[in-house]
C-alpha cells in the first residue's frame, strides 16, 4: 500500500539539497549539444503550492527553501545558487513572495530542449493525478507505473546521453536493496548514464544497505554528498540528514557543489554540515 505523498514535505532541507544538485547536473549536461534522455523514477506532483493543506500542515519548507529565499540577495556571489533561486522565483505568483515550490518534474522540464526526452514515472494514483494536471512540454511523458521497473525497460535509450533521478520515499525497508539492484542492472545496460540517487539519513543508518549493495556490485566513479542537520539524539527516529549519490558525475560538479553547500549549510542551522567525497565501490 502506497501512502507517501511528498506534498507534506515539499521544499524542506532535503529538497533544497536534492534539487540544487539536480540543477547543477542539468547545467553541466547542457554545455554539450547532443540530446539527453531524462528519467525520473519517482516524480511526485511537479509543483507544490505552499498554502495547500498538506504542505502547510507540517510547514517543513520554512526550515528549507524559505531560509534560502529570505537570504537570496546575499547568495548572488555563488552563480549556481543565484541561478537556482532565480529559477525558483519563476514559479511564484509574485516575485517578492514565496508561494510555490517546484518538484523534480519541473526542474527536469524547465530547460528541456526540443531534441531532449523526459519520462516521469509515478506509481501513487493520487500523486500521478496531480502530475497529470501540470503543464509540461510535449516531449515530456507522464507514466503511471513503477519507476524502477520502467527504467530498466527503457534501457538503452535512443539519445546519446542519459540522466536518471532515483528518489524513492523508502517507506518500505526493502527499497534500499531494490534501488541498489536496479542501479547495478541499469549501469550494465547504460554504462555512460549520469544517475542521481537520493536517500535519507536516519539514526538507524538504513542507507548503508544501499551503499553496501553498490559496493559489492563494483560501481565506480561515484560522488557522495551528505547534508546532515545534526547528530542523532538518543531514541530519535526522524530524518536527520539528506544523502545524494551521483554516478558518473560531470567533470567539475564536485567542486561547484562543495562551494554552493558552504553557503547553504549556515542557513539551515548552526549544527548543519555538509560532506562531499568520492565514494568508490570495491
Amino acid at each position: 500500500m502506497l501512502s507517501y505523498q511528498h506534498a507534506y514535505h515539499a521544499g524542506n532541507f532535503a529538497d533544497v539539497h536534492k534539487h540544487i544538485m539536480l540543477f547543477a547536473v542539468i547545467d553541466h549536461l547542457l554545455r554539450k549539444e547532443s540530446p539527453v534522455t531524462y528519467i525520473d523514477t519517482h516524480a511526485g506532483r511537479g509543483l507544490y503550492p505552499l498554502a495547500a493543506e498538506e504542505t502547510a500542515r507540517l510547514g517543513e519548507y520554512r526550515e528549507g527553501i524559505a531560509r534560502l529565499w529570505q537570504a537570496r540577495e546575499h547568495l548572488v556571489s555563488d552563480t549556481l545558487l543565484a541561478d537556482w533561486l532565480a529559477a525558483v522565483g519563476r514559479v511564484q505568483a509574485r516575485e517578492d513572495r514565496l508561494d510555490h515550490y517546484p518538484g523534480s518534474p519541473w526542474w527536469l522540464s524547465d530547460r528541456l530542449r526540443a531534441e531532449d526526452r523526459l519520462a516521469l514515472f509515478e506509481l501513487h494514483p493520487g500523486e500521478h493525478g496531480h502530475l497529470s494536471q501540470q503543464a509540461l512540454p510535449a516531449n515530456a511523458q507522464r507514466i503511471y507505473g513503477d519507476g524502477l521497473q520502467g527504467l530498466l525497460k527503457r534501457l538503452p535509450v535512443s539519445t546519446p546521453r542519459l540522466c536518471v533521478l532515483v528518489d524513492p520515499s523508502y517507506e518500505r525497508k526493502t527499497e534500499y536493496g531494490e534501488v541498489a539492484e536496479t542501479l547495478l542492472e541499469a549501469m550494465r545496460k547504460a554504462r555512460h548514464a549520469v544517475v542521481l540517487v537520493w536517500y535519507p539519513l536516519l539514526p538507524t543508518g538504513r542507507h548503508s544497505e544501499l551503499l553496501e549493495g553498490l559496493r559489492q556490485g563494483g560501481l565506480r566513479k561515484i560522488w557522495r554528498s551528505e547534508l546532515r542537520l545534526r547528530e542523532p539524539q538518543e531514541s530519535e527516529r526522524g530524518m536527520i540528514g539528506s544523502g545524494m549519490l551521483v554516478i558518473n558525475p560531470p567533470w567539475g560538479l564536485d567542486s561547484r557543489l562543495e562551494a554552493a553547500m558552504q553557503h547553504v549549510t549556515p542557513l539551515l542551522g548552526t549544527s548543519c554540515h555538509h560532506r562531499g567525497d568520492w565514494w568508490v565501490g570495491e
